[in-house]
């Protein structure tokens, strides 16, 4: 019977790339490559930017794997590099503007009070497949400001925890609980039946979401 040649853990790619493996850097980050262009994504808004931007943050962890010490998980090093590399494209385009949503209230110290007619009820499953959500869905988020917007990606949809998604994004824990609740209260008003827009109950069909 043919044998199976054994699968190297992370940390012995690790030693192996740092010692002058190149050709194993792939393997390395290939589980890591949605992650870390979500993590552009969620700074940039735009696919192609991200994209330039995942791959310049894979040279950049190649460049540097010597100064990677495990402090924290080797994932977790990946995304804050995508994540330094997409704010510095984004502070060079000035073209770049994003729009909040407004449907709530944001006071000046950037506390979000969400709209009291929001109905938060449970969205038929079926319309979940509809296309016209998946579009709703990604402008609700690309409309969140990119501090909310951040926080919201790397946990609700990377799935990492709150002390991962601090590391990541270099804030402590408390401000990163407070940026997800604002973000998930303004995801909730954007895509929330109401005045303009409703799911129809007992029906997969679909009405316009605000505030789209």
């Amino acid at each position: 019977m043919a044998s199976t040649a054994p699968t190297l853990s992370e940390q012995a790619l690790i030693e192996r790339v740092k010692a002058g493996e190149a050709e194993l850097f792939y393997q390395l980050i290939e589980s890591y490559q949605r992650a870390v262009f979500s993590a552009a994504f969620s700074v940039l808004a735009n696919e192609a930017d991200a994209e330039d931007v995942a791959q310049e943050a894979f040279l950049k962890a190649y460049a540097r794997l010597d100064q990677f010490r495990g402090e924290c998980k080797f994932s977790t090093w990946l995304v804050q590099i995508a994540i330094n590399e997409a704010r510095m494209r984004r502070r060079k385009d000035r073209k770049a503007l994003y729009d909040s949503i407004d449907e709530g209230y944001q006071d000046e110290s950037g506390d979000y009070f969400p709209c009291d007619y929001a109905d938060w009820r449970e969205i038929p499953s079926e319309a979940l497949e509809q296309n016209e959500l998946k579009t709703a869905l990604s402008r609700a988020i690309n409309s969140l400001k990119p501090m909310y917007r951040e926080v919201f990606v790397l946990r609700d949809v990377q799935g990492l925890n709150i002390r991962e998604t601090a590391e990541a994004l270099g804030l402590n824990e408390a401000l990163v609980r407070t940026r997800l609740l604002r973000a998930r209260l303004q995801m909730r008003d954007a895509l929330a039946p109401g005045y303009d827009g409703t799911w129809v109950s007992g029906s997969s069909s679909y009405k316009k979401v605000r505030p789209f």
